[in-house]
């Protein structure tokens, strides 16, 4: 239990000084937490690749990127079926290899998640004994006309927890394959 008590002051913390969004009061936010057993280095090479969604993010069939991959950067993502969309237009807002945070923002597609930016970062930890790593995704998004702020934060947070998992499935399979060594070995 003391355990858990650290783990979550440590997201709070990460949280407060990472995952800051300006929040008007047609908009929901929230930030979401996945303990991943991969080393972060391993998990950050999925993450940073805003050029390649797709190499974790199950909904993404394609990825179009106009041109570098640096801050500006707009990547055209076509999303498969079974979502209430089928483009997305989206900037890199943020990419910072040594604190391991990437930001971006939806700026077109035919979805209705209008002015929405997201925050992820990736923080090293130890899970099991092994190299283990926290991602913390957080968003903001405007609250579509005819839903509630529960329903949009609820929806979003459900595509981001499908992603987490699906990241956390395809880092564990990579790490696995390395066969990582423990920490602290005697």
């Amino acid at each position: 239990m003391k355990g858990d008590h650290a783990c979550g002051m440590m997201e709070a913390q990460y949280i407060r000084r990472r995952h800051r969004h300006d929040i008007r009061d047609d908009q929901c936010s929230s930030a979401l937490v996945k303990h991943v057993k991969a080393p972060v280095n391993l998990v950050w090479s999925l993450v940073r690749r805003f050029d390649q969604p797709q190499k974790y993010k199950p909904f993404v069939s394609r990825c179009i990127m106009k041109g570098d991959l640096r801050i500006g950067s707009v990547r055209e993502v076509n999303v498969k079926s079974g979502l209430p969309a089928t483009t997305s237009t989206e900037r890199l807002e943020l990419l910072d290899d040594e604190e391991h945070i990437l930001g971006i923002k939806i700026v077109g597609g035919d979805h209705r998640l209008r002015n929405y930016s997201s925050i992820i970062t990736v923080h090293p930890e130890v899970i099991e004994g092994m190299p283990g790593t926290m991602v913390i995704e957080s968003f903001v998004v405007d609250v579509p006309e005819g839903n509630t702020q529960d329903e949009t934060c609820y929806f979003v947070e459900a595509l981001i927890r499908f992603n987490l998992k699906s990241l956390a499935d395809v880092s564990e399979r990579m790490a696995m394959l390395d066969q990582t060594e423990p920490i602290n070995r005697y």
